[in-house]
C-alpha cells in the first residue's frame, strides 16, 4: 500500500485479504436508481472459485495518503474469470446494492391498508435489504388497496416511490452503508466546501472542481391531474400545479394525467405537485468534473472560488459517475499512476429531486375470482353492495373477509333508489375487471358457472330455458322466474318459496286465452273496496268440498238473474231462509212453479197475513188428509172421501142455488 497518494482496495466476503488489487473500476449512481460498479482487479489466485463470490458482501475503498475518504458496498451479483499473465490473473466483479435482488423477483401480491413503509419494510425484509432508513417529512397515508401485478420488487417499490414523491440514495455513516428514502432536501447531509479550479493543482490535499457547466431545457411545465370516486360523484376531482423557474420557456407545456390515482384533495395536491416537480427535475442542471469520490448523490456542498458568483452556492448531487484507474496494481504495468475522476451532475441544494413519474401495468383484461367472506357466511357486503373476492393468483391472503379490498359490482340497471340489485354470494365466480386497466381499481362486471357451481336446471336438456333463479339464505329454497322457448312448449314459471305480494298502484288487466288453473292449498281472502264484476260466458261451477259457503251482504241487495233457461237449487240436508226486515216476493213471469218436496212442508206467518192470488185455478193433490185449523173451527178431509167440518156456528150465503146431495142426509 503505497504511503501517499490515492489508491483503491477491494475487500470480498470471504476470500483473504489483499486476494483482488484493484487495476480500475466504474462506479455509476443516480438518485433512484441502482448503482453498478464494475471493477478489473488482478489476484495472484489464478482459479478463485467464482461462485463463492457470488451473492457475496465486497467493498471498495478509496484512500488519500492511506486515509479513507469513501468506501462503496454492495454485493457481487456477476464475475469473470479473466486471462491469466506470468504472475497475476485478471478479474472482473460486478457489484449492486442489494436492493438489487428485488429486481430479480417478480411477483403479484395485494397490500391493503399499509403505508408505503409499511410496504417497502415487507419487501425489503424478504430480498434481505436490511440497512436501509426511511427519512420521510411529508404525510403518506396508508394505502386502501395497492396491487403489485407481475413487476418485479424493484419496479412495484420504485413506481410507488415516485408516486408518493419519494427519492431514495444511497449514505456512508460510520462504517455503515444505509439505503435512504427522503422527500426533501433537507434530509440530506452537508459535506465540507470545494474550490473550483479549472486547472490542474499540485496540492493533492484538497479536492476541486475542474469543470462546472450549466445547462437549461425544456421541460414540462404544468401538471394537471383528475380522478373519480364513487364515494363523492360530484366531486370535481382536479388539481394543477405550476413548476417553477419558468422564465425560459413558455407555460403551454401541461400534462394531464388521468386518472391521478388519488381519492381525497390532499393527496391530490400532493401528488400533482410530485408530478410537476419529477417532470421537472432536470429542468436546470449543472454539470461538473472532479477529483474527489465524496461527490455522490445525496450529499450537498457550497461550491467556492467560481468566477461566476452566482454558482458560489450550495449544491446537491444527483448523479456520479466515478472513474478509478490503478494500473500499477499488474505486476509489471506501472502506467501513469492511479487516476479518479467523478462526472458528476447537480441542482440547486434547496431544490428537492423528485422521481419522474414511472407507468403502472396495465391489466390487460378482466380476470375471475372468487367472493369471500367470513366463515359460516352466505351473503357479505358492505352498505354500498361491495364485496371481497380473492384473485387466483394470490399466493398471500387468506380466502376470508379480508382478501381484497370492497369492490364495487356492477348491476344491470342502477339509479337513484331504483334499479336492480344482486349480491354476488360467497364462493360465487366473478368476472373482475379494472376502470382504465387499474389494478388498483378492480370492479365486478359479471358472473360465471363452473364445475363447482353449476347453473339451474340441467344443461344440455333444459338449453330452451332461460331462468332467474336465487337462493334461500343459508337454505334450500328459491325463488324463480322461467322462461321455457321450446317450441310449442312455451311456458312462463314463477315459483315463490314462501310468499308472494303484489302492488298495483292502478289497473291490473289479466287474459288467458285458454284455461286458467288456480289451486290454493290453505285459504284464500279476495278484499275489494268497490265493485265486483264476474262475467262467464258458459258454465259457471263452484263446489265446497267441506265446510260452509257463506255470501254476505253487508249493505244493499242481492240479485240473482238468470235469462235464459232454468235455476236449479239442490240441498241434500236442510234449506233455510230467513228474512229479517222487509217481504219475500217470488215471480214467475212465464211458465209454472214446481216445488216438490219429499219430506215435511212447513210455512209460518207469525204476524201478519197470507194473501194467495190465482188467475186461474187452484189445484192441490193430498195423498193422505188435509186439515184446516182457525181458532175453534176446523176443516179436516181425508183420503176415504170424508169430509167433517168443525165449528161454533155456521152461516150459509148464498145469492143463488143450494144444493146438497147424498146417499142419506142427516140432520138432527
Amino acid at each position: 500500500m503505497p504511503a501517499y497518494g490515492t489508491h483503491f482496495t477491494l475487500d470480498v466476503e470471504g476470500q483473504e485479504d489483499e486476494t483482488f488489487a484493484v487495476v480500475e473500476f466504474h462506479h455509476h449512481e443516480s438518485f433512484s436508481s441502482l448503482f453498478t460498479l464494475n471493477v478489473t482487479a488482478a489476484s495472484i489466485n489464478p482459479a478463485v472459485p467464482l461462485d463463492q463470490l457470488l451473492e457475496s458482501n465486497a467493498t471498495l475503498s478509496i484512500f488519500r495518503d492511506n486515509i479513507k475518504q469513501r468506501s462503496i458496498r454492495g454485493i457481487v451479483t456477476a464475475c469473470e474469470q479473466g486471462d491469466s499473465g506470468k504472475h497475476q490473473t485478471l478479474y472482473s466483479l460486478q457489484i449492486h446494492p442489494p436492493f438489487w435482488r428485488s429486481a430479480l423477483r417478480r411477483n403479484s401480491r395485494i397490500f391493503q391498508n399499509t403505508g408505503i413503509e409499511g410496504i417497502v419494510s415487507t419487501l425489503f425484509d424478504e430480498m434481505l435489504v436490511t440497512q436501509w432508513q426511511s427519512r420521510l417529512s411529508d404525510d403518506h397515508p396508508k394505502r386502501e388497496f395497492c396491487v403489485q401485478f407481475m413487476e418485479t420488487d424493484y419496479d412495484f417499490i420504485s413506481r410507488l416511490l415516485a408516486e408518493e414523491g419519494i427519492f431514495t440514495c444511497e449514505e456512508e455513516s460510520d462504517g455503515v452503508q444505509q439505503l435512504i428514502l427522503c422527500d426533501s432536501a433537507e434530509s440530506l447531509p452537508d459535506i465540507e466546501p470545494i474550490n473550483y479550479h479549472p486547472e490542474p493543482s499540485e496540492d493533492t490535499k484538497l479536492y476541486h472542481v475542474m469543470q462546472f457547466r450549466r445547462s437549461a431545457q425544456i421541460r414540462p411545465a404544468a401538471v394537471t391531474t383528475q380522478d373519480y370516486t364513487f364515494r363523492a360523484p360530484s366531486w370535481p376531482g382536479s388539481f394543477n400545479h405550476m413548476g417553477d423557474r419558468l422564465d425560459s420557456q413558455y407555460p403551454i407545456y401541461e400534462i394531464f394525467d388521468y386518472p391521478g390515482r388519488f381519492k381525497d384533495e390532499g393527496r391530490g395536491q400532493a401528488f400533482t405537485r410530485y408530478q410537476t416537480e419529477g417532470w421537472r427535475n432536470n429542468a436546470e442542471m449543472v454539470s461538473g468534473v472532479s477529483d474527489s469520490p465524496k461527490l455522490y448523490p445525496g450529499v450537498r456542498f457550497e461550491l467556492k472560488e467560481h468566477p461566476c458568483a452566482d454558482l458560489n452556492v450550495q449544491w446537491q448531487v444527483v448523479s456520479s459517475e466515478l472513474i478509478g484507474e490503478q494500473p500499477q496494481a499488474q505486476i509489471g504495468h506501472e502506467g501513469e499512476g492511479t487516476m479518479l475522476t467523478n462526472y458528476f451532475q447537480v441542482i440547486p441544494g434547496q431544490q428537492t429531486w423528485r422521481p419522474a413519474p414511472l407507468p403502472k401495468p396495465q391489466m390487460d383484461g378482466p380476470q375471475t375470482a372468487v367472493v369471500t367472506g367470513p366463515p359460516g357466511e352466505e351473503i357479505f357486503c358492505d352498505e354500498h353492495g361491495r364485496v371481497r373476492v380473492k384473485f387466483t393468483w394470490d399466493r398471500y391472503n387468506p380466502a376470508d373477509d379480508s382478501s381484497s379490498c370492497w369492490i364495487r359490482v356492477s348491476q344491470a340497471w342502477a339509479g337513484a333508489g331504483f334499479g336492480n340489485l344482486a349480491i354476488p354470494r360467497v364462493g360465487q365466480e366473478v368476472i373482475v375487471d379494472f376502470l382504465n386497466g387499474d389494478p388498483d381499481q378492480p370492479i365486478i362486471m359479471g358472473r360465471t358457472y363452473h364445475a363447482d357451481n353449476k347453473s339451474p336446471g340441467s344443461l344440455p336438456g333444459t338449453k330452451t330455458q332461460m331462468t332467474l333463479r336465487s337462493k334461500t339464505y343459508k337454505g334450500g329454497g328459491y325463488n324463480e322466474l322461467m322462461f321455457e322457448d321450446a317450441t310449442n312448449q312455451e311456458l312462463l314459471s314463477m315459483h315463490a318459496q314462501k310468499d308472494m305480494y303484489t302492488v298495483v298502484e292502478n289497473d291490473r288487466t289479466t287474459e288467458v286465452k285458454h284455461d286458467d288453473h288456480t289451486t290454493i292449498t290453505h285459504d284464500q281472502t279476495l278484499d275489494v273496496n268497490n265493485e265486483q264484476h264476474t262475467t262467464v260466458k258458459k258454465d259457471c261451477t263452484r263446489t265446497v268440498t267441506e265446510g260452509s259457503h257463506i255470501v254476505t251482504v253487508e249493505k244493499g241487495e242481492q240479485h240473482i238473474k238468470v235469462n235464459t233457461g232454468q235455476r236449479s237449487l239442490f240441498v241434500a240436508n236442510g234449506h233455510s231462509v230467513t228474512i229479517k226486515d222487509g217481504g219475500e216476493t217470488n215471480t214467475v213471469q212465464a211458465g209454472g212453479q214446481n216445488n216438490t218436496i219429499t219430506g215435511d212442508r212447513f210455512l209460518t206467518v207469525k204476524e201478519g197475513n197470507q194473501t194467495t192470488d190465482i188467475a186461474g185455478e187452484l189445484k192441490l193433490t193430498v195423498g193422505n188428509a188435509i186439515t184446516i185449523t182457525c181458532g175453534e173451527a176446523k176443516l179436516e178431509i181425508k183420503n176415504d172421501g170424508s169430509v167433517t167440518l168443525n165449528g161454533v156456528k155456521f152461516t150459509f150465503i148464498a145469492s143463488g142455488e143450494v144444493k146438497v146431495e147424498g146417499k142419506e142426509i142427516t140432520l138432527n
